[in-house]
């Protein structure tokens, strides 16, 4: 099977990647269930990557409809080791303006039709989470980004991403508690995917996109699908450039990240007493455990 150490998640607006090439389009089943879409194998300057679009190629999936404990588990029985989430947000803060880029450092759930675990049926593990974004693979994003020099977009270091169920938008009064929260953004997708990725061992960083300034900014109109889409479109091309100079430097320098062992200490239960029916269905994670 095609395997990567890269992966590439790509949200509301970037459905593909136009430098991948030598495509290879991979339709994986797994233990739970099939991914949002065919995993696209192929390069980026011969550096092998996958390639997923989060909501599918024609966005059919809704934020809780979406198969996160598939999509992340086929990219580690893929090989992947860094995966990098590009997502659409909205902007809870005054000087993070539409078209700027943030790379947060930490989340805030807000969600509650999802499931955001893989283990249970007679295996528990508690991950380490305090720390949900791995900081190298996120310094690696924002030198990429620096390195590129955008004149239309500011790149912003750190801060709390909100996580919301969705599909709604928020509330006014919902925005100003998260204002007050001093949260910096909100999306709907990319809590789940962290926790996910932690527990599947793979180094995860978020390249979130702002579309809008949610509804909380009294100078600005409340966010619409109409003003989403245009900056989504003008977002998606500078994404595609800063993950092509991001996969280059992981290619060239891939840093450490203490989640390739966030499993280590985590498992409570022993493994030779652990239903061995759930063991074969975690394999692709529990492999060198075993």
């Amino acid at each position: 099977m095609v395997t990567a150490k890269i992966g590439i998640i790509g949200g509301s607006g970037l459905y593909k990647m136009e430098a991948l090439e030598n495509l290879q389009e991979i339709k994986l089943e797994t233990p739970f269930g099939s991914p949002s879409d065919a995993l696209m194998a192929g390069t980026i300057n011969d550096i092998p990557v996958i390639f997923l679009a989060r909501h599918g190629r024609n966005h059919h999936l809704l934020p809780s409809e979406l198969p996160f404990r598939a999509n992340i588990y086929a990219m580690k029985a893929m090989g992947v080791e860094y995966l990098i989430s590009a997502s659409a947000v909205g902007s809870l803060k005054a000087e993070i303006k539409p078209l700027d880029m943030v790379i947060p450092d930490q989340f805030i759930d807000r969600t509650k039709d999802r499931a955001a675990t893989f283990f249970g049926e007679g295996l528990v593990a508690h991950i380490a989470f305090g720390d949900p974004i791995c900081n190298n693979l996120a310094k690696t994003l924002k030198r990429a980004v620096a390195d590129l020099n955008f004149t239309d977009s500011n790149l912003h270091e750190g801060g709390t991403y909100i996580c919301m169920e969705g599909p709604a938008f928020s509330t006014k009064a919902e925005s100003n508690l998260y204002r007050s929260w001093d949260a910096s953004i909100i999306g709907m997708t990319n809590l789940t995917e962290a926790k996910l990725a932690r527990e599947a061992e793979i180094a995860y960083a978020t390249l979130a996109l702002v579309t809008d300034y949610d509804c909380w900014h009294p100078d600005h109109d409340s966010v619409t699908v109409e003003m989403i889409i245009g900056n989504l479109q003008k977002n998606a091309v500078n994404a595609q450039k800063v993950i092509q100079e991001t996969v280059k430097r992981l290619a060239t320098n891939p840093p450490e990240s203490s989640a390739h062992s966030a499993l280590k200490y985590a498992i409570l239960t022993p493994l030779d007493k652990a239903p061995q029916a759930t063991k074969d269905k975690l394999a692709a994670l529990l492999k060198k455990y075993l």
